[in-house]
């Protein structure tokens, strides 16, 4: 009973914990463009829009063809609550699918899905045109294009404020170069899990981009191109989605059960953890001081994945383990029985601290 109300009472200190992954608000909300309101622009538009749902909770790009998809592709209106049209620019049909359904259809199809808890990146984003070179912040009209892109496609973009500081960091060479090091002293303050350098440039009127991305210890990197720079946003922000995914995604039936340790818990700690084991069915086990046991279901790589989010470290094997009691000495005759030891709780198979 104490760790219940331990978790209830540290919900409400939960945001004044730093955790950097965002939960999304609208993820199942999705705007495509139409060039008018007449039913077969609708049509097309709604299957657009399924197919930009099914990429932002999947990542995959061969879930869009998953046979189990088939009859929900036929009649999407069975997992859509509601849709409008939004007059831009540019002008939109907003589609609003409903979460429970949609998660339903997707797990029936065996499909892998990535939670609304995705982890903050922060976009280091210069633009070379014509006219010269721009690092994009946070308060220009630049930055329309790649928030929308970013909500498109799921992903909790951040912007710098492309300060004069800033500026002298975020050169070409330091966007393009496999070190983050430059960028990191200038990224503390915007308190990202993720960093995205791209380099983007005009040339016969296309765009294109080279990006990198870093989580953690993870690289990924890539080019991509589009007919203007929204495209281009649009474009490198799926493949960042689609690199990110797999690493976070659960896909039904395959996720194994087992315990979590952590340790180093405070009252807002409890809310915090809570909310990041939500995607793996965290269920409480045990509490002992600042330490806890969780049930979940999810695989190692995918829990460390997201623990990761929070800063916490993993605890290497049989470190801190208590000793395994000596066998019992044999009892004299006519001595009394000593009394039973009790069994020593299961090891969780992860364990890590704040």
């Amino acid at each position: 009973m104490r760790l219940f109300k331990l978790l209830s009472a540290g919900c409400l200190s939960l945001l004044s914990l730093a955790i950097h992954a965002q939960t999304l608000n609208g993820l199942y909300q999705v705007r495509e463009p139409v060039s008018s309101q007449t039913p077969d622009e609708r049509n097309q538009a709604t299957q657009r829009a399924l197919d930009t749902l099914v990429l932002r909770l999947t990542g995959d790009p061969k879930a869009l063809q998953s046979p189990g998809l088939a009859e929900v592709r036929k009649d999407p209106q069975q997992i859509i609550s509601q849709y409008g049209y939004d007059a831009g620019p540019p002008e939109s049909l907003q589609v609003d699918f409903d979460p429970v359904s949609t998660d339903r259809a997707l797990r029936g199809a065996g499909l892998a899905l990535w939670g609304s808890n995705r982890p903050a990146i922060l976009g280091w984003w210069l633009n070379d045109s014509t006219e010269g070179s721009n690092l994009v912040g946070d308060g220009q009209s630049a930055a329309e294009p790649l928030r929308r892109a970013a909500q498109h496609r799921g992903l909790p973009l951040r912007l710098p404020l492309a300060d004069l500081n800033e500026q002298i960091v975020a050169t070409a060479k330091n966007l393009e170069g496999s070190d983050a090091s430059p960028l990191h002293d200038v990224s503390e303050r915007y308190g990202a899990d993720a960093l995205l350098a791209v380099h983007a440039h005009e040339e016969g009127g296309q765009w294109q981009a080279k990006w990198r991305l870093w989580l953690g210890d993870q690289k990924e990197q890539g080019t991509a191109q589009g007919a203007d720079s929204a495209a281009l946003a649009d474009a490198v922000l799926l493949a960042v989605s689609e690199r990110l995914a797999p690493r976070f995604a659960a896909k039904p039936g395959v996720a194994t059960e087992q315990r979590l340790e952590v340790q180093g818990m405070t009252l807002e700690r409890y809310a915090a953890l809570e909310h990041l084991l939500e995607p793996f069915g965290g269920r409480p086990q045990s509490v002992d001081g600042d330490r806890i046991i969780y049930q979940v279901n999810g695989s190692a790589e995918q829990l460390r994945a997201q623990l990761g989010l929070a800063k916490l470290q993993e605890i290497p094997a049989g470190e801190g383990l208590p000793a395994v009691p000596a066998s019992a000495a044999p009892v004299a005759p006519g001595a009394p029985a000593a009394a039973p030891v009790a069994p020593a709780p299961a090891t969780a198979q992860l364990r890590f601290r704040w």
